[in-house]
């Protein structure tokens, strides 16, 4: 069996200064080592988390290690999707994938041109008739209790991707894609309809055109090779009650000082600095909602519009559903894990003590907070899961 690596370390994450590069505790010395994963990974990154490092191979590197791996509830996952070609040709190679038995690597990064447009693909499959499938192969890294979404951040190249995938299958070639669940506990596959709805909704669209899987891989500390646990479900039905662009959010923000200000017809109400989530609700056009309120230019409406000017956004958090008592049910589940309210903020027209929320800890890593999220994302999609 194949070993990706010869020297794995534990640390302990302590921050991400940037997309590519991770703080680690590594027995008690600070370092940096490279993340080669650009994903948001907000649900796997929290501070004392355990990761796996390795010596960095290149001399000239600007960190001593790069990042291969991290735990979540003692479950080891792969992050360095440098090796997920390598993953996935081991995976057909051995003919673990369900359905996929007959199939062979025989090329990677095969490009094929149409209509003078070239498209490089991950790989080029053939079996015994001389058949050719273009492959694609993706990292999946955000998970749920027992499901798995894909991408965790917009991604308008991939929406494109899938288009052109279609394309071509609709001009006789045999395409698909490949999603490597990195947790064996999935046990259904979506695409990520709150983070990126046009994905989701292209997605829905040429889902049925293309041969493509989901597959649960497990690993342990060696990262050798992994194996497949199963194939993950594909739920299709909740993207038709639930992909839409209605539901509730959270907007995270920042205050850097203490602040009275007026607030409308409230009066004058007092912010101590911290950080806050406000929790709302939008049955239409959730989105122009979350960037009306990113923005601080505007006609003064809702209660957050006067706080607004005065705090910097940290990040605007789409939960779409159809559920009827999302808002005031979401707004308790965080007044649960934040350390002050502020008074009948955002609630004047419910029976909530307070829709705006305080903690001294940047939400966004804070793993209660980040739990409620994916509570409200992913876990309430299990009861609809058939």
């Amino acid at each position: 069996m194949k070993v990706l690596y010869n020297t794995i370390l534990k640390a302990k994450y302590t921050g991400r200064p940037n997309r590519f590069v991770v703080t680690l505790d590594l027995n008690g010395e600070s370092v940096l080592a490279h993340l080669p994963n650009p994903g948001r990974m907000w649900e796997l990154l929290f501070t004392g988390v355990t990761m796996y490092i390795v010596p960095h191979d290149k001399p000239d590197a600007k960190t001593k290690y790069r990042v291969v791996g991290i735990e979540r509830d003692g479950v080891v996952i792969m992050l360095d999707t440098n090796y997920s070609n390598d993953v996935a040709q081991h995976l057909i190679e051995k003919k673990l994938i369900p359905g996929w038995e007959e199939w062979r690597v025989v090329r990677r990064e095969y490009t094929v041109k149409l209509h003078g447009t070239s498209s490089r693909f991950d790989l080029l499959l053939t079996n015994d008739k001389g058949d050719e499938f273009l492959l694609e192969v993706k990292s999946c890294t955000l998970f749920s209790k027992i499901g798995a979404m894909f991408p965790d951040a917009i991604t308008e190249r991939g929406r494109k991707h899938l288009l052109h995938l279609k394309e071509l299958q609709n001009e006789g070639y045999h395409t698909g894609v490949l999603f490597l669940v990195q947790w064996d506990r999935a046990q259904w596959f979506l695409p990520d309809y709150h983070t990126d709805l046009e994905f989701a909704k292209t997605f829905k669209e040429v889902a049925p055109s293309l041969d493509w899987k989901a597959v649960a891989v497990a690993w342990d500390e060696t990262f050798t090779m992994p194996t497949v646990t199963h194939e993950c479900s594909y739920p299709s039905s909740i993207l038709d009650t639930e992909a839409h662009d209605s539901g509730v959010y959270v907007m995270v923000m920042h205050l850097d000082h203490d602040l009275d200000l007026e607030v409308g017809s409230k009066g004058m109400m007092h912010f101590k600095a911290g950080y806050y989530m406000y929790v709302g609700s939008a049955k239409a056009n959730l989105t122009k909602r979350i960037e009306r309120h990113k923005r601080k230019r505007k006609k003064m409406h809702w209660h957050l519009d006067y706080f607004r000017g005065h705090c910097e956004m940290i990040a605007g958090l789409p939960i779409r559903t159809s559920l009827d008592d999302a808002e005031c049910a979401l707004a308790d589940a965080v007044r649960g894990v934040a350390e002050w309210d502020v008074p009948k903020f955002g609630s004047s027209d419910c029976d909530c003590k307070s829709h705006l929320f305080g903690m001294t800890e940047n939400p966004i890593h804070n793993k209660k907070f980040m739990d409620v999220v994916e509570d409200y994302r992913m876990n309430k999609l299990d009861a609809l899961v058939k």
